[in-house]
């Protein structure tokens, strides 16, 4: 009698495949929790950065929104003839080189007539800001009537007082540890309980340049140094990149020397800034002469840093056009350059300018190459054309950055809140015109 023979498991159509089904579910049950681990460490990646993002933004905030308003006093001026203009001739240089200090010494002296002592009589003037003066100066240069009379004039405060109203510095510390006396509080309180101290829009910040007092420093020599500067920036980078992006992409020779310059063109995109500060320090200072710590020098080492970056985007929205345009543009008669110029570069410009705001953006935020051409020196005046000494809005932050008052630290976070502003405008500019003129294919 012949045994049975055994038949493996495997043989059995309905055993292997259950095996199968199982091994198979077993499998998607590990790539499911794998990528549900996936998703959720990118979503917990996204959420760590914008809480860093949030952090970030409410310290600037909250350190820099103060710096919008400034304290005031109000006094009653007597605008002496006989300190203004003891000659009566209204001159322009007489009205102009009066002791307007003296005036607001006499109007604080009859506010506070308890006042007698000649170190209290210093004190209770440097409640005033050092620019107080030239707002005095300003208002006779404006209206020559008002020698003679006596106004109520609002008065900026000194960088101090201005604290202690915006509750910067700790009124309740001890005295010792207070940059503020406790007279000074004495007085500040009289005049607050008169009506006479407020606090009101800092014009003077968007509308003055740099200063040394806190009080009296505004961005407005920064903002017109950095509008002169990306405008030249802008001119030079943004034909030079568009040609050069049109001439790599659609008419040179594929050979050893376009591939070398691609490669360099790839590989300056990632250059440090400050290298293009030391390039322009050597090359357009030292060897062409061109006036330093202007916004001409400063939008040539940018124009240098920002090409890479317009090249490479105007080479990308050139090869985003389908070349059934070029070959029906070409097909009809028109010569290589005409396709070029009237069909293929109009449907990638909006590409091209894409790059060109980016690059703008990123020239905007730069500071190293610029502190090497010399637009870290202190300007006050605000400059009026391209080759008048300047500074521009990051720059002015490092400087703010760097000194020790505490009124400093408001305007810098101030002016980091202006300058990241524009950058977000012009990001959020770059996105409209691509969504506005993008086509799809």
């Amino acid at each position: 009698m012949n045994n049975p023979v055994a038949v493996p498991p495997f043989a059995n159509p309905d055993i292997a495949t259950k095996r199968v089904i199982d091994h198979v579910n077993a499998s998607l049950k590990r790539r499911y929790a794998a990528e549900r681990r996936f998703r959720a460490m990118g979503l917990a990646a996204v959420a760590l950065g914008l809480l860093f993002v949030t952090v970030l933004f409410v310290d600037i905030i909250s350190k820099g929104y103060t710096a919008f308003q400034q304290t005031y006093i109000q006094l009653a001026i007597s605008f002496d003839p006989e300190v203004i203009d003891p000659e009566g001739r209204r001159d322009p240089e007489a009205l102009q080189g009066a002791d307007y200090a003296k005036l607001i010494r006499a109007a604080l002296k009859a506010q506070f007539p308890e006042v007698t002592d000649r170190q209290d009589l210093r004190a209770l003037s440097a409640i005033m800001s050092p620019g107080a003066p030239q707002q005095l100066q300003h208002m006779v240069q404006a209206d020559p009537s008002l020698i003679g009379q006596t106004q109520s004039v609002w008065l900026i405060a000194n960088d101090d007082v201005d604290m202690v109203e915006k509750g910067q510095i700790d009124r309740h510390a001890a005295e010792a540890d207070r940059r503020v006396d406790d007279r000074t509080l004495a007085w500040l309180d009289a005049l607050s309980a008169q009506g006479q101290l407020k606090k009101g829009f800092n014009t003077g910040f968007f509308t003055t340049g740099d200063s040394r007092e806190p009080e009296l420093a505004g961005i407005a020599g920064a903002l017109a140094g950095t509008f002169y500067t990306l405008l030249l920036t802008l001119a030079m980078s943004f034909p030079i990149g568009v040609g050069a992006a049109l001439y790599l992409e659609e008419f040179a020779p594929k050979n050893r020397l376009t591939d070398l310059i691609e490669v360099n063109i790839n590989n300056l995109a990632a250059v440090p800034s400050i290298v293009f500060g030391l390039l322009g320090l050597a090359v357009f200072i030292n060897l062409f002469g061109v006036p330093r710590s202007t916004p001409l020098v400063g939008a040539m080492v940018l124009t240098l840093m920002t090409l890479p970056t317009i090249i490479i985007a105007g080479r990308a929205a050139l090869k985003s056009v389908p070349p059934s345009i070029r070959e029906a543009a070409l097909g009809v008669g028109a010569s290589p350059l005409q396709a070029q110029f009237h069909h293929v570069l109009p449907l990638a410009m909006p590409g091209m300018l894409t790059g060109a705001i980016i690059g703008m953006a990123q020239a905007l935020g730069e500071t190293a190459p610029l502190l090497m051409i010399g637009m870290i020196a202190f300007i006050v005046d605000v400059p009026h054309g391209f080759t008048d000494p300047a500074t521009v809005l990051p720059v002015q932050i490092y400087l703010w950055a760097d000194s020790p008052e505490r009124a400093f630290v408001e305007r810098t976070s101030a002016a980091i809140m202006v300058l990241l502003a524009f950058l977000m405008l012009m990001n959020l500019t770059a996105v409209l015109l691509r969504r506005r003129f993008e086509r799809r294919w």
